[in-house]
């Protein structure tokens, strides 16, 4: 209900056109709540200046349905940015309130789809190309009937590159993560993605093993080399290199531990 001290909050006046058909003339009223100390009167204008133009905020909500977010929440969502935009107008800049209202209403919107609605921190940039290929997308049928639009077309019609039109469509309704447990399209054995990721191939610690052996190797007696190479790499016993060596084998079990003991030590030192 108006105060008797509140500006008056008209509903429309049809000889104006405003890009919203029930813009309410909030004018005066914005006027007189800037030159309002904080009170109850304030508090009663400001309340009425923000149910005057709910009609605006739940109409730039509907612009955001079916994305995963409940209605609800969508208007609930724009209202707050109407009540940030109430707060914020200076009608001394001149400027219609609408003006300023609608961009900062979409952005609290946009802001909680970002903040609340990816589970994944998705880079600005594909965020744009996604909302891009989806205005495309969407003036491109109201043109082209009985087909989607093709990938060529949604680029060449947004103004960008087949590759960013590709992460566009990637991203296009993808606020959500899959889980690792999900089974996969056409899978009847309960294959899951879980199951396709791969693992650290335990050879590839050998590969560098080896590497940063190579070198302490190389700086060993000729006979130690031979040795190692007959036991590790010609896995040869150590009798039988004994033999060829014209040794013991205690000898050449002696000579293998220390060798291996003398490269491990160097290697880790080689390390820290």
């Amino acid at each position: 209900m108006r105060t008797p001290t509140s500006a008056p909050v008209n509903p429309a006046r049809p000889s104006r056109r405003h890009p919203h058909d029930d813009a309410p003339d909030t004018a005066e009223a914005f006027v007189k709540l800037s030159g309002l100390p904080e009170g109850a009167e304030r508090d009663a204008l400001r309340k009425e200046i923000v149910e005057a133009w709910l009609p605006m905020s739940e109409r730039l909500a509907g612009r955001f349905r079916n994305r995963g977010e409940s209605s609800e929440d969508l208007r609930q969502v724009a209202a707050l940015g109407l009540v940030k935009a109430v707060d914020r107008y200076d009608p001394s800049l001149g400027n219609a309130f609408e003006s300023y209202a609608v961009p900062t209403v979409t952005g609290e919107i946009k802001r909680h789809f970002r903040d609340h609605m990816w589970t994944l921190h998705v880079p600005r940039r594909v965020q744009d190309l996604r909302n891009r290929v989806r205005f495309a997308q969407h003036e491109l049928s109201q043109s082209i009937s009985g087909r989607a639009p093709t990938l060529t077309e949604i680029a060449e019609h947004a103004g960008m590159t087949e590759e960013e039109a590709r992460s566009g469509l990637e991203a296009l309704e993808s606020f959500s993560a899959l889980s690792l447990d999900a089974e996969l399209p056409g899978s009847e054995d309960g294959y899951s993605l879980s199951d396709a990721l791969g693992s650290a191939d335990p050879a590839l610690d050998i590969v560098v093993d080896r590497e940063a052996v190579k070198p302490r190797i190389a700086a060993l007696p000729e006979r130690e080399r031979r040795i190692l190479y007959m036991r590790f790499f010609g896995d040869m016993t150590q009798s039988r290199i004994a033999e060829q060596l014209g040794i013991s084998q205690m000898h050449v079990s002696r000579l293998i531990s220390r060798c291996c003991d003398r490269l491990r030590d160097q290697v880790l030192s080689d390390a820290a």
